[in-house]
């Protein structure tokens, strides 16, 4: 340990007695010394809340689709778009670069979002020039801490990919506002073709951020905002030509199936018919108008504030604020009247009462201040708790309204042994398993990679009925009993709410560690028939 030590000072001391690092170190120093810290801490922490257990809960109805959508992306060298399905190719494309380089596995599958969500973040920080330092870092710590943003930042779903587009493309709207670079034109741009490429609700915020422009334009003549007039553009026509052509190309190249499904580009706009189809009917997601509201007040506490502050929205004298928060009203009002509601669209819905919330605290008169920033710390504090208790210790709890046909954790009572097996032998990828039931996502996705498991619906049976393991939905179990003839080990499993209770057989030849001491609590026919000795 002293010749380390020795060494490891002689190595400091002989880098610090060269030229170049005595012109280095000290300008390094400084450099630290006089950074601001802040904005790195906020993102940290929502890097953490995202990041931390990442696999603790299973995957999600949603995510094993996903899942199964990008094995069939590797099968057939690429994604056919079908629009009926809404949701655009961009997210997975994204999942089968992830796999491709981390492996079939639950973090693999929910890296590329939780990236995504904290890179928004990231963004609400870049909104400074514009919207105020204290406005931004306190949307910031918002997002970082929000038991939405955590908690479907953690979910392999599209929905983190309309968040960041969306602010992107405000980013670029308020640049070129105030800035008028061509670096912002690309924000703008590549802010509407990420968000065509990922989800076909596009259309409702491009449509509110439309009409903000003319709600805002009245806004400013019944009360003037301070310095309203846009600055002369530094942009030309072929940097516009090339935003425009990059955007589209990126468009056609992913909804044609990389060149291979041209008829996909048609689901562009094919996809709104069955869109609107289901919107207005809501296939069991149908839920009241309130429903926004309810969760807002539930969970999202600053969220709240901001929603609240946009009712003094006139008293915005920035106008970018003003603007956004109408445009944040509107998109809400627009998705409070569609029948169709999903609980993880709330964080593409209510990021702009993020930055009202921040601005909410210099609403206030000068008197009040300090009151203020202690609500605004209480509700940040509240946020916090609310986050950590959601998405630590109530993540597959379904009476919380976020937990939304989450999958359950009896599904461990199949994966954990099955894939302990497999990791301890790849030989075991080739056991036997019939899942003899409707609906049984996300297990087609997990276990993707067992050749040997069939999946059977409605009359559907395999031959013979026997198998390593069977999953078998609650009102066919006599008719597969009757058929068994090998013994069992059986459990009661629940993929998840509004499903019947499955029954689990685990062969005794396989699984029989997992149950020391524990004889079969099934037994078939041909165990039944054969000889006592």
């Amino acid at each position: 340990m002293r010749i380390a030590a020795r060494t490891s000072s002689g190595a400091t001391s002989a880098l610090a007695d060269s030229p170049a690092a005595e012109e280095w170190l000290p300008g390094w120093r400084e450099r630290l010394r006089q950074e601001d810290w802040t904005p790195w801490l906020i993102i940290a922490l929502g890097a953490f809340l995202r990041l931390f257990l990442l696999a603790i809960k299973p995957p999600h109805f949603d995510e094993g689709i996903n899942g199964w959508f990008v094995d069939q992306l590797v099968k057939n060298g690429f994604y056919k778009y079908d629009p009926t399905n809404y949701h655009g190719p961009l997210h997975f494309y994204i999942l089968f670069l992830s796999e491709t380089l981390l492996g079939r596995n639950l973090w693999a599958l929910r890296l590329p979002v939780v990236l995504a969500s904290t890179l928004a973040i990231w963004l609400a920080l870049k909104f400074e020039p514009f919207l105020g330092r204290s406005v931004v870092r306190l949307a910031a710590i918002a997002m970082a801490v929000s038991p939405g943003f955590v908690f479907y930042g953690r979910y392999a779903i599209h929905e983190v990919w309309l968040l960041l587009f969306s602010m992107l493309l405000f980013l670029g709207l308020f640049g070129l506002w105030r800035r008028g670079t061509p670096g912002y034109l690309w924000c703008a741009g590549m802010g509407i073709a990420g968000m065509i490429l990922t989800k076909e609700t596009y259309i409702i915020h491009l449509g509110c951020a439309a009409v903000a422009v003319i709600v805002t334009s009245i806004s400013h003549k019944l009360h003037r905002a301070d310095d309203p007039r846009s600055v002369k553009q530094q942009w030309d026509y072929l940097d516009f030509g090339m935003v425009t052509l990059i955007g589209v190309f990126a468009i056609v190249f992913f909804y044609s199936g990389t060149f291979f499904h041209w008829s996909g580009v048609k689901g562009l706009y094919q996809c709104f018919t069955a869109w609107f189809h289901t919107g207005e009917a809501g296939n069991g997601h149908e839920k009241s108008w309130p429903y926004w509201l309810t969760l807002i007040a539930r969970y999202e506490w600053p969220v709240a504030i901001g929603l609240l502050a946009c009712a003094a929205a006139q008293l915005f004298k920035n106008i970018l604020l003003r603007y956004l928060a109408i445009y944040g009203v509107g998109v809400l009002i627009a998705y409070s009247i569609v029948p169709y509601k999903t609980p993880w669209c709330i964080i593409s819905v209510v990021w702009p009462f993020l930055f009202t919330f921040g601005a909410a605290v210099w609403l206030v008169p000068r008197a009040y201040q300090r009151i203020a920033r202690g609500v605004a710390a209480a509700a940040l504090a509240v946020s916090l708790v609310y986050c950590v208790w959601l998405n630590y210790f109530r993540c597959t709890t379904d009476t919380e309204p976020y937990v939304y046909v989450q999958t359950y954790n009896d599904i461990w009572k199949l994966t954990k042994p099955l894939l302990t097996l497999a990791d301890r032998d790849p030989v075991y990828y080739q056991l036997t398993g019939h899942l003899v039931r409707t609906s049984a996502y996300p297990l087609p996705w997990i276990l993707g990679d067992f050749p040997n498991v069939g999946y059977y619906e409605h009359e559907n049976l395999p031959s013979p009925v026997d198998a390593d393991f069977l999953l078998v939905q609650e009102d066919r179990i006599p008719e597969v009993e009757a058929k068994l003839r090998n013994s069992y080990y059986t459990m009661p499993l629940r993929i998840r709410s509004f499903q019947d209770t499955s029954k689990l057989y685990l062969s005794p030849k396989y699984f029989r560690e997992f149950f020391r001491g524990k004889a079969p609590d099934f037994v078939g026919n041909a165990a039944h028939a054969a000889p006592q000795r």
